[in-house]
């Protein structure tokens, strides 16, 4: 999500990356979309009465969702706003006094207005207004070493940990303590795991109108505000990292295939056995959601970073010619915002009331097959826009705004 630049300026790696991080957050997007909020991530949590209940497929689809996908992308989705930001304000720095705050500064507000808008009509986990909040931040950071970003980043993700356990914990030390009944496992009950009325109210708001939807998040953004808070850390977290490859010149693409390869390859290993530990924890244990929380949105966030990591370093590597596959994947990058919204659009058109209405109805691979729809429509469309217009529709309406602010 970047301003529009000459294409003679543009980096096909980096536009390349923006897209894989688009069609990334989709696989996970879908499940929003398709089931109750706990099967996000609990597979036992929900599955329609007519599909006699979670089968072999389902478990697959959960297993490569986190191993592989599930916050992996929307955390490399971070990196690249924490990217742009910074390639924006480096270039609005020769401007007058109280520049490049006031630019940025009004972007953020826009951007936080379309994640509003965004999250009150289709999507609940909507990102946009998270990062315009930690967007607020990057003043403080924009002066810092790519070795000051890298241990900013380190320190947040560490803060965001600490803070976690704070509500997590509590279900996680009941549960080992087999305190059964108890309010914390209750609470992680509701949250992540098959509480009957809990999965009725959602399934209830899940198929409400759309007038009906949007009332209702109206009346609840001072607790949506509340969660977005609580997540900073852990976006600032990427967001810094994603600051810190750009002014290191690894998103730039200057950092040597062999080094790209070796840091891809260094994040795997420390990854990949970490989250194949917790996903076999979560199976031997029997997904309770005791566990199940902290699992998802604590103990796997290192990981979740350190393989976002590696697709950053894998793209910068192998997408830097201009063949047809990079130059795909480039222009749904180009349009990353327009793409974001967009996919929202179309999975709310299967899933939502006014649409197909099909919430709540699919299993979890089901599910993930249908988020196929909204790839190949960002990836059908975004050639053609790029051609005649070079600029996306939102990434046209964010900077105007943004301008008309300051």
């Amino acid at each position: 999500m970047t301003a529009p630049s000459p294409i003679s300026d543009r980096i096909l790696a980096l536009d390349a990356l923006r897209g894989i991080a688009v069609i990334g957050i989709v696989a996970m997007n879908v499940l929003a979309f398709a089931m109750p909020g706990p099967a996000y991530y609990n597979p036992l949590a929900y599955s329609p009465s007519h599909a006699g209940g979670v089968g072999p497929a389902d478990y697959w689809v959960w297993l490569g969702s986190f191993v592989f996908i599930e916050d992996k992308f929307p955390a490399l989705f971070a990196m690249l706003f924490g990217a742009g930001c910074l390639i924006l304000i480096e270039r609005e720095r020769p401007q007058p006094r109280n520049a490049p705050w006031r630019p940025h500064y009004a972007r953020m507000a826009v951007l936080f207005a379309v994640g509003l808008a965004h999250a009150v009509l289709f999507a609940d986990n909507d990102v946009l207004r998270a990062y315009a909040l930690a967007g607020l931040a990057l003043p403080l950071l924009a002066g810092l070493s790519s070795q000051g970003l890298f241990s900013v980043a380190l320190g947040l993700l560490c803060m965001h940990l600490a803070l976690s356990m704070t509500s997590l914990g509590p279900p996680l030390v009941a549960f080992h303590m087999k305190h059964s009944g108890s309010d914390a496992l209750l609470w992680a009950e509701r949250q992540f795991g098959h509480d009957a009325a809990a999965i009725a109210v959602l399934l209830e708001q899940g198929r409400e109108g759309l007038g009906e939807r949007a009332v209702r998040q109206m009346l609840g953004i001072a607790g949506q505000i509340r969660g977005l808070i609580a997540g900073l850390p852990l976006n600032l977290s990427a967001i810094a990292l994603g600051m810190g490859l750009w002014r290191s010149g690894m998103l730039k693409g200057e950092w040597r295939i062999f080094r790209l390869q070796r840091i891809a390859g260094l994040s795997v290993l420390a990854a990949l056995p970490g989250l194949l530990l917790l996903s076999a924890w979560l199976v031997s244990e029997g997904f309770p959601a005791a566990l199940v929380g902290p699992v998802a949105l604590a103990f796997s966030a290192p990981f979740d970073m350190l393989l976002a990591l590696s697709y950053a370093a894998l793209a910068m590597a192998f997408l830097r010619k201009d063949n047809g596959f990079a130059l795909r994947l480039a222009e749904a990058g180009r349009l990353s915002l327009s793409n974001y919204i967009a996919t929202s659009l179309i999975l709310a058109s299967i899933f939502a009331s006014w649409g197909l209405g099909l919430f709540g109805e699919v299993t979890r691979w089901q599910a993930a097959s249908l988020g196929v729809v909204p790839v190949a429509g960002m990836l059908l469309w975004s050639p053609l826009w790029v051609a005649r217009f070079g600029q996306g529709p939102l990434e046209r309406l964010w900077h105007a705004a943004a301008r008309a602010l300051y």
